[in-house]
């Protein structure tokens, strides 16, 4: 996950190394609270009042309470809604890229099945995609949910029965990853892994070229 290899995982990583530095201040900020408020407090209980400590209660309330619970919110929608950007099948005119790619993904216990509907190729348990170009992922299940995760290249994607959903990736450089279903489907869970490998536009389209012809499956996504 912190080692992202396409833009969309690029934004999930920088959204969560935010958090994490924003994390580290509250709780810095806290202790040091806290450890004032001991130093002050020490010794002062008989000079205290209930105006004051009413006073310092409200103090805390709408400070703590309310104001830093509302800029946190806001700033993790600011930079967080355009992260969830790059996952979704947007059609941006005038990009100028290369079209997406379409792969449809069919989830059962405890195998991907993949399927490149353009030209009828069907694998199980690997992905192939181009470099550089998007990649519509639509995912589906056969029977319990799923979830549908490549950790260095995108977000999360549930495949639940009778329902498709779709996920963009895009691997910005060649290599192998990992997949994994990232939601707890059954005794074997853990072992419904897949191999992603990222591949150079050309030898893509060369080995998308190669690969027999499966006859189209009903109930596909």
């Amino acid at each position: 996950m912190l080692d992202p290899a396409g833009p969309s995982a690029q934004a999930i990583a920088l959204v969560w190394w935010w958090m994490l530095g924003v994390a580290v201040l509250v709780v810095v900020g806290v202790m040091v609270a806290g450890w004032l408020a001991m130093r002050r407090g020490h010794g002062s209980e008989a000079n205290a009042t209930d105006d004051i400590a009413t006073s310092h209660g409200w103090r805390w309330m709408v400070g703590g309470g309310i104001l830093l619970p509302s800029a946190a919110i806001a700033a993790l929608l600011v930079f967080g809604t355009p992260a969830g950007f790059h996952q979704l099948p947007l059609h941006l005119t005038g990009a100028g890229g290369p079209a997406p790619l379409r792969v449809d993904v069919e989830a059962r216990q405890w195998v991907w099945s993949l399927r490149y509907p353009e030209s009828g190729v069907q694998l199980d348990n690997e992905l192939r995609l181009p470099v550089g170009r998007p990649v519509d992922i639509h995912v589906g299940s056969r029977d319990v949910i799923h979830s549908f995760w490549v950790p260095r290249l995108g977000g999360k994607i549930d495949a639940i029965p009778g329902r498709t959903n779709v996920v963009r990736l895009q691997a910005d450089q060649a290599g192998t990853f990992r997949g994994q279903c990232a939601e707890f489907c059954g005794l074997n869970h853990a072992h419904m892994v897949m191999t992603v490998i990222a591949m150079p536009a050309n030898e893509f389209e060369a080995w998308l070229a190669a690969q027999p012809v499966t006859a189209s499956t009903e109930g596909r996504p």
